[in-house]
């Protein structure tokens, strides 16, 4: 079974309009080659119409970082659904652990902020993992099981054809570390064990997980090659085009043994 295979980079609070438009730009350039690899880049919501205009004859897709769930209204400093998707943006990443960690996201933020995005036709990438203490303790896979039962709370088998899963362990996020692969796969089989459990079996098998945390060229391969990896969240090494790129001719080749 061919799941889709998705390389995502979040530039997270990187690049000022000009250099987004330069960034953008050597990607297009870098990945044109690209067939079996969706890509998608997520640039700061300053940057997404200018983004798309360099992107939008490719085959590169545009995401947003965040969301919030209403419409409109006095909610200073949000955006909404609509005004990423006016934008240009076809996906957006929810539950990021930054958001978490500095922002005050919950299981239940990212629930009503998934309904949102999927109420308005956007595709959504929706971090899980745990943080280093949780791992030391050995509950990483009850954390990560709470919070996918949190974040799919109400939605039905047909939602998840418009959810991609990032597995990002907290510890390893920007950092430097890495799970090994071993461990980044137990993890992998057992969220899709889990989207099994509260769907069924064709919606996990279809499910795409993309694993985040210090991915580079160097370890992308081994990361990449596991059974339930089928793609990867790319923080720091998707600033430059060179090693984005890389990452996604790695993925592309693995796809296509």
């Amino acid at each position: 079974m061919k799941r889709k295979k998705v390389i995502a980079g979040n530039w997270k609070m990187f690049k000022t309009n000009s250099e987004a438009l330069q960034l953008a730009n050597q990607i297009r350039i870098k990945t044109t080659d690209i067939k079996a690899t969706q890509i998608i880049v997520c640039p700061p919501f300053t940057a997404l119409a200018n983004v798309n205009e360099v992107i939008k004859e490719s085959s590169i897709a545009l995401g947003a970082q965040n969301i919030y769930w209403e419409k409109e209204g006095a909610f200073t400093g949000e955006i909404s659904p609509g005004m990423i998707k006016s934008a240009g943006a076809t996906y957006v990443i929810i539950g990021h652990s930054e958001r978490r960690q500095y922002f005050g996201e919950t299981d239940e933020t990212v629930n009503k902020k998934i309904k949102a995005a999927l109420e308005n036709s956007l595709k959504t990438i929706v971090c899980v993992g745990e943080l280093l203490e949780q791992r030391e303790a050995n509950i990483t896979r009850e954390v990560v099981t709470k919070q996918i039962k949190g974040a799919f709370a109400g939605l039905n088998g047909a939602d998840m054809q418009h959810v991609i899963i990032a597995y990002e362990p907290v510890w390893a996020i920007g950092t430097g570390k890495t799970a090994t692969p071993e461990q980044a796969q137990e993890v992998h089989a057992e969220i899709r064990r889990v989207i099994n459990e509260l769907f069924d079996k064709t919606v996990a098998d279809n499910l795409t997980i993309q694993y985040g945390g210090s991915v580079k060229p160097e370890n992308a391969e081994i990361l990449l090659k596991q059974v339930d990896i089928d793609g990867a969240l790319i923080g720091g090494a998707c600033l430059k085009a060179d090693s984005f790129s890389a990452i996604i001719h790695t993925m592309e080749n693995l796809s296509n043994e």
